[in-house]
């Protein structure tokens, strides 16, 4: 049974082939995959079609982000065992390849986490309500999200208590929040922890 499936494409057309995706669908509830993650360049949400069924991933449990820009390298992993990469487009076709290579595997979910941590979920996205934070605002709420204290969270991050508790306010005010408690919530339900 697997545990974990996640994939990075720019549009739906990268892992296209006949009927995958009403075959998707129907697997998608009855699979046991325990975590499904999807990573898209806007492009995929370009017509219609797309859209609704990106939109019908999510309401079948997928978990689904919208990269700021195109991405460069589209991939699927699966349990973090195995890796399928998407060559780039040819006249000849694209070429894929398959890797069990564990350092290769390890290097590209490593990868993903790191464009799908700076990415915006899909409703957020759709509604245009996601606030814009940067690499050192976000690791700042992880840092939150921790629950380390004022005095360790600072030492860890390499920044001053009074350097930490500024980013803690302007995160407070980004996310419309009047704790870190409510700024923890709000977070959540703009997928912004990761």
């Amino acid at each position: 049974m697997r545990k974990e499936f996640i994939c990075a494409a720019r549009d739906l057309s990268t892992w296209s082939r006949p009927g995958a995706r009403q075959a998707a669908r129907a697997r998608l509830g009855s699979s046991g995959i325990q975590q499904i993650r999807k990573l898209y360049s806007p492009a995929v949400l370009a017509d219609e079609r797309s859209r609704e069924h990106v939109s019908e991933l999510v309401a079948r449990g997928a978990r689904v982000r919208i990269a700021a820009t195109a991405l460069p390298h589209e991939t699927i992993t699966i349990d973090r065992r195995f890796a399928i990469l998407a060559g780039l487009n040819a006249p000849e076709g694209r070429e894929y390849t398959m890797t069990t290579a564990s350092s290769l595997v390890g290097g590209i979910h490593t990868l993903f986490e790191a464009a799908w941590e700076t990415a915006t979920d899909l409703t957020a996205f759709l509604h245009g309500d996601q606030p814009q934070l940067d690499a050192k605002s976000r690791t700042v709420l992880r840092a939150l999200g921790s629950g380390a204290t004022d005095e360790t969270a600072p030492r860890e991050l390499g920044m001053s208590l009074r350097t930490y508790r500024r980013w803690v306010a302007e995160l407070l005010d980004v996310l419309g929040a009047g704790s870190r408690f409510q700024a923890g919530m709000r977070a959540d339900e703009l997928g912004l922890h990761g």
